[in-house]
Order: C-alpha cells, then structure tokens, then sequence
C-alpha cells in the first residue's frame, strides 16, 4: 500500500488565479524573440492579497515566476464582516477603480481583474465600478491601491474627533456614513 504524499501538496495556504496570459515580442538582430507575460492575483480569501506580474520564455514559468512575485507583496487589508468598512477610489496610470461596502448577501458586483482581487481578498459583499482605462493590469493594480488605502471605524472616529460613526446601506448597496 503506497502512501499519497501528493495531497500534503495539493494543501495550499493561499488560492491563485492566472488574470492574463499574453505573448510578448522583443526584437532582436536574429529576429523576434518570443516570451509570455503572465499576470497572477494570490490570496488567502482572509484579508490578504498580492499581484505578480512575470515573463518568461514558457508559460509555467511565467506563471511560477508571477505567483512567487505575488506571494512577496502581499498586503493585508481592512474589513468589516464580508465587506470594506467604507468608499473607496483607487488609482493607476488611465485607470481608477471606485469600491463602495454593499450589504450582507449582495455579492462582488465587478467585473474582470477587480473580481478576482476582491474575491482573493476575502470580500464577499462590494459593489465596483471600473473607470478609465480597462487594462487588467492597470484595473488590478488599482483595486489593490484602494484596498491598501482603507481605515478601520476607529481610526476614521480619531481622525474625525467623534464617538461614534452610522454606517447605514441604502438601496443598491450604496453606503452613507455620518458622523
């Protein structure tokens, strides 16, 4: 009787997801030379996330070097039960991404790369609205600014000098807060 040691493998500590493959010329006195550029999101699906991007000569190896790249820069993000504690634009370059708290049920209401980054960070209930320019990697860089950009209640409470902060949902998953 053999013993699997594949599933002690299989057992990872973080989900990833291949946002897109691209082939990539460079050209050269031979001719053109031929890579793939692989953009990669990685998360626990608990509060943090990471974005790699890689090329090389093989698509496994581009992909490898992209998730090792985002396992490095992995951030850790604020949350409040299974959303973001309050309204949020992130920039890059041409492109921004507007993140706004939902209520408990609704769901990722985004699309593309911003869906896989919300959905790896562990958020379950957002609603996004990409604005701009919709390259992924300009979209996925600019989901996880806003991310990283988020305050908790307390701090928001400090900054403002009040005790307390109402966060009420509205209809459609837009939030107000009030002090």
């Amino acid at each position: 009787m053999a013993r699997d040691f594949r599933h002690a493998e299989n057992a990872k500590e973080f989900d990833e997801k291949v946002v897109q493959v691209t082939r990539v010329t460079k050209v050269v006195a031979g001719g053109k030379r031929m890579a793939f550029r692989v953009l990669a999101v990685v998360g626990d699906r608990n509060g943090k996330v990471g974005i790699g991007i890689a090329k090389a000569r093989e698509v496994s190896a581009a992909i490898r070097k992209a998730v090792d790249q985002a396992k490095k820069g992995m951030v850790s993000i604020v949350r409040v039960g299974g959303t973001i504690p309050h309204e949020i634009i992130g920039k890059l370059g041409a492109s921004s991404v507007l993140l706004k708290p939902a209520p408990s049920g609704h769901g990722v209401i985004a699309g593309g790369a911003v869906r896989v980054v919300l959905e790896l960070a562990g958020i379950k209930d957002v609603v996004a609205k990409s604005i701009g320019s919709s390259a992924a990697i300009n979209t996925s860089k600019a989901t996880l600014n806003a991310l990283e950009n988020l305050k908790t209640l307390e701090y928001e409470k400090k900054v403002r000098n009040v005790e307390h902060i109402n966060v009420k949902f509205v209809q459609q998953g837009e939030a107000s807060v009030t002090a």
